[in-house]
């Protein structure tokens, strides 16, 4: 037996039949939602609570990976976004227009997690801009929070509508 025959038959290309992919769009959206800017959401609500050391080594968290996000976005910025447009837009057109399933199920996965980026980006210049700290920085990244599960939920249900149509169409086109 081929080798390839073995990989499609272990992997399932058709997308959204495949349970490994719902398992990683579950897990990246949970990932998402966890960590803030880089920062594990837990230090936020540890961070309200008792103050102090902890409140303290969150700002310096939160002061290093916004200094880092905005490097990255200075120095390399447009570049990141030109591909970044280039690769969903690429996707978009594979899957949309000549029906790639994969493409589509790439697609919705790495369109909403651009936007989450960009928002990231956005929040992080704000932070630095207002000099958060204390209970404003906490405010600050439970609403980039928010917003981060907002987009994670409207892109799960989207996706699994798609999902749906998909399976059922494909069944259908079976008979």
């Amino acid at each position: 037996m081929d080798w390839h025959l073995i990989v499609f038959e272990v992997i399932d290309m058709r997308s959204f039949s495949n349970l490994w992919f719902w398992i990683a769009l579950a897990v990246m959206w949970s990932s998402a939602s966890h960590w803030v800017l880089g920062v594990p959401f837990d230090m936020v609500g540890r961070a309200r609570k008792h103050g102090g050391q902890s409140e303290i080594d969150l700002e310096d968290m939160v002061r290093i990976n916004v200094n880092r996000i905005l490097f990255i976005a200075s120095e390399a910025g447009s570049v990141v976004l030109a591909l970044g447009f280039f690769v969903v837009t690429s996707l978009a057109v594979l899957g949309f227009y000549y029906w790639v399933e994969m493409a589509q199920a790439v697609f919705f996965l790495l369109f909403p997690m651009s936007i989450v980026g960009l928002l990231s980006v956005s929040t992080a210049q704000r932070i630095r801009d207002e000099g958060a700290q204390g209970d404003a920085l906490c405010k600050r990244l439970s609403r980039q929070r928010v917003a981060t599960q907002i987009i994670g939920m409207i892109s799960i249900f989207v996706t699994s509508l798609w999902g749906m149509y998909q399976n059922l169409s494909s069944s259908f086109l079976a008979m």
